[in-house]
């Protein structure tokens, strides 16, 4: 009896370290995002503690921020621009690749070089390129390259086991029924597939709209969201800096959660 009263403890002993071990990793991965929404309502003209009192002022001064305000736009425009083309041509390499080519392998790890490659490493080269070129740093020019360049094996990744599943014979019928080739990818393929084609562009809209490192070595005086927030740290120390992180980290939750439904009910439909 003393034996089988004492099984239970011990098992109940790891189980309690592995809660506490849990319980510590969540606490480091969300206690400063905890304290960086405490931060952004105070009311204090600094960034920090204590806290003088609670409101909504450091939101309101980031909405009526025209800097803030530019710098999002800037952001939203680059990013829709950058998920688009990342998008296409992303399912064009998606839709290539169910064919055999010469050098396909070398094709494709060519392709997921800007994953392994660091930031900093991948700004700088972008850097030199850009300046070997003679092109002038801009949102439209460098940076836009830079954040496909980096959106672009994602969006890869996302859309190629989808691509890979797709029911060949469903294009076959089509085109024993008199379909050309693009009508068959405009009125077979691009349906069925439109769940993991959203999908891919709000994942690919999330890369570009968060990316730093590359964008700051190649944007010359334009401003996006992130360079923007790395300004107001570094030069100002602006008290509605909290706020303006919040902001940005609930939009880019909701488009992930968006994207993460879209492409589970891609995943289901397939």
């Amino acid at each position: 009896m003393a034996k089988s009263a004492q099984a239970p403890r011990r098992r109940a002993i790891p189980r309690l370290l592995l809660t506490g071990y849990a319980g510590l990793v969540y606490v480091f991965l969300y206690a400063p995002i905890a304290m960086i929404v405490l931060l952004s309502f105070n009311t204090a003209d600094f960034i920090g503690f204590p806290i003088e009192g609670l409101g909504l002022v450091r939101y309101r001064e980031a909405v009526a921020s025209s800097e803030v305000l530019h710098a999002a736009i800037n952001s939203v425009l680059l990013g829709m621009a950058a998920a688009s083309i990342a998008t296409v041509l992303a399912l064009g390499l998606a839709l290539g690749f169910r064919y055999r080519f010469p050098l396909k392998g070398v094709v494709l790890q060519m392709i997921l070089v800007p994953i392994v490659i660091p930031a900093v490493v991948g700004g700088v080269v972008l850097m030199v390129l850009f300046g070997y070129a003679e092109v002038s740093p801009g949102l439209w020019t460098t940076v836009l390259v830079a954040h496909v360049n980096w959106a672009l094996p994602f969006a890869f990744l996302t859309l190629y086991p989808r691509v890979h599943r797709f029911d060949r014979s469903l294009e076959e019928a089509a085109m024993d029924l008199g379909a050309r080739p693009a009508l068959v990818l405009r009125r077979v393929v691009l349906p069925m597939m439109r769940p993991g084609i959203v999908a891919t562009f709000l994942f690919s809209f999330t890369l570009s709209f968060d990316e730093f490192v590359r964008t700051l070595f190649v944007i010359g005086s334009d401003r996006t969201i992130p360079v923007l927030i790395w300004t107001l740290v570094i030069e100002r120390n602006s008290p509605h800096l909290p706020a303006v992180g919040v902001l940005i980290m609930a939009a880019t939750i909701v488009i992930a959660l968006i994207a993460f439904v879209t492409g589970e009910r891609s995943r289901s439909a397939s």
